[in-house]
């Protein structure tokens, strides 16, 4: 683990979701984020699970969260991503612990945001599925179309991500289009009225729920 820390848990809160999030890739551990180094994303790039983060789970507060309450244990690597032709929208429901209005993932053309892939052990990801809710709430799927770039520009060909099973996790469409999470803050995301859109309209495969059992 480096020594020097890059910030600690404070300077980025969990609330309002999703959350404060850095502008940089870290390594998270004990309450403190660490520069995530090109020698360590090589290694972990061939040993962990890529798994994008689009909502509070680039937070390091949140991360904190996973661990106190859910027993996320190690290292959480989070690398930042440009992610394409995909967006973070407002979902359907609420979040049922705190009533605040998740992000869920959509299919946007044309669109780029920037987001971050945490890259897993399979212990980790059992963690993030009991979070997620998967098999109720979210999916499990694998992302299709090459649209996940890392800071240092190579492309993700193998990339997951937790994508809307439930009504409740579906795009929220109001006037007949999703709204993105990056266009308003949650105060007025909660005040939103609209309809469940009938699918997320992503090119992915949902994955059988043993996999990356930890």
């Amino acid at each position: 683990m480096p020594r020097d820390p890059l910030f600690t848990d404070a300077e980025y809160p969990e609330d309002p979701y999703p959350g404060a999030r850095p502008s940089t890739s870290y390594v998270h551990h004990d309450g403190t984020g660490y520069a995530l180094t090109a020698e360590t994303l090589a290694a972990v790039r061939g040993t962990r699970i890529p798994v994008l983060a689009y909502g509070s789970n680039v937070c390091p507060s949140k991360i904190t969260w996973l661990r106190d309450t859910l027993g996320l244990t190690g290292p959480a690597v989070v690398a930042r991503a440009e992610c394409r032709d995909v967006a973070a929208v407002g979902s359907a429901g609420l979040r049922g612990r705190d009533g605040q209005r998740p992000a869920t993932l959509a299919a946007a053309p044309g669109v780029t945001e920037w987001h971050a892939v945490w890259f897993a052990t399979p212990e980790q990801v059992a963690v993030l599925d009991v979070c997620e809710a998967r098999g109720s709430a979210y999916d499990l799927a694998r992302l299709h179309g090459g649209g996940i770039h890392l800071e240092d520009g190579s492309v993700l060909d193998e990339v997951y991500a937790y994508v809307g099973r439930s009504e409740g996790r579906m795009p929220l469409l109001v006037g007949g289009e999703p709204v993105r999470m990056s266009e308003l803050p949650q105060r007025k995301a909660l005040a939103l009225t609209g309809t469940p859109a009938p699918g997320h309209g992503l090119d992915v495969t949902v994955l059988p729920a043993s996999s990356f059992s930890g």
